[in-house]
């Protein structure tokens, strides 16, 4: 107890001398000045090319790689039936343009490039001229490639009686002519006369119910895939296919008596099936060969069911 009493007048005899407790200038310059040399002396040790620069701002850190793959997802593609719904919707308030005479215009809109024709039909039925009959051909030229194939006159028309009855405002292509592959039969897209398409704001088996009545054609629904086939040919014949693009063809034939009773009436009408594809040199033979044709009153059988329809 005495001791601590002896310490604490001791604390109390120190705070009370002047220049101590209160810290008068002359102390308080003493005690600056190690200070002072204190702080040169860092200065001193700093490198010289720091001296009175600020520290560089430390970068933030980055994130470890397999944190910011860590959970990424892969943009996923649009599904089949996706794709299939977007080519079949209609643009809204969209119609035709009309030509001179007021007739709807065949529109064709390819959906593998960016291009589209207004074709100028010449009857209620069809009909179209040379220039037009080329700029067909260009939209309809085999994208992989870039070749080109005249295209079938009859096969337009039978487009355009497509868009006339469905009010379409154009008819998407998906497909059109196809070079020929080594060592198969060509179809019927290598030679130019079809097309594979949609009509938008109609259903595929829409449009080939009404395509089964024009006669002479070929109609094949793709539901899988989700178009349709249509081509000109000697003989109708209509099928179903429920391969996905780019598998082996499942083609099943349908409606085969509907087939004949529409080429009939087509025969009925005054129209036939197209000739036969070949490729000759000799010009006096195939002249006399389209005459040998147009004495007989019925087509040649075609069984080419179009076994390349892969979209």
């Amino acid at each position: 107890m005495f001791a601590r009493q002896l310490l604490a007048l001791a604390a109390l005899a120190l705070a009370v001398v002047p220049g101590r407790a209160h810290g008068d200038a002359k102390p308080a310059r003493e005690q600056a000045r190690p200070a002072q040399k204190a702080t040169a002396s860092k200065a001193a040790a700093r490198p010289k090319a720091t001296q009175g620069k600020k520290p560089a701002a430390k970068a933030p850190a980055r994130a470890p790689a397999s944190s910011t793959k860590k959970g990424a997802k892969k943009p996923q593609r649009p599904s089949r039936a996706a794709v299939s719904r977007l080519w079949h919707t209609a643009p809204p308030g969209r119609t035709a343009p009309l030509d001179a005479n007021g007739r709807p215009m065949l529109v064709l809109q390819a959906l593998n490039v960016p291009e589209r024709v207004e074709l100028t039909a010449t009857s209620e039925r069809g009909g179209f001229g040379a220039h037009d009959l080329d700029r067909a051909a260009h939209l309809l030229r085999d994208t992989r490639t870039g070749n080109e194939h005249p295209i079938d006159p009859r096969l337009l028309d039978v487009l355009y009686r497509v868009a006339v009855h469905f009010s379409a405002p154009e008819i998407r292509i998906i497909s059109g002519y196809r070079t020929p592959r080594p060592g198969k039969r060509a179809s019927n897209h290598a030679k130019g006369r079809a097309v594979d398409l949609v009509v938008p704001g109609r259903t595929d088996e829409e449009v080939a119910k009404f395509v089964r009545e024009q006669g002479f054609v070929g109609v094949g629904v793709y539901p899988t895939s989700g178009f349709l086939h249509i081509d000109v040919r000697e003989r109708s014949f209509f099928w179903v296919d429920y391969s996905a693009p780019g598998k082996r063809n499942r083609t099943r034939g349908i409606l085969a008596d509907l087939a004949a009773k529409s080429d009939a009436r087509a025969l009925a009408r005054g129209e036939r099936g197209v000739d036969p594809f070949s490729i000759s040199t000799d010009f006096d033979a195939a002249l006399a060969a389209t005459a040998a044709k147009a004495t007989t009153s019925e087509p040649k059988v075609d069984e080419d069911e179009d076994e390349d329809d892969d979209g």
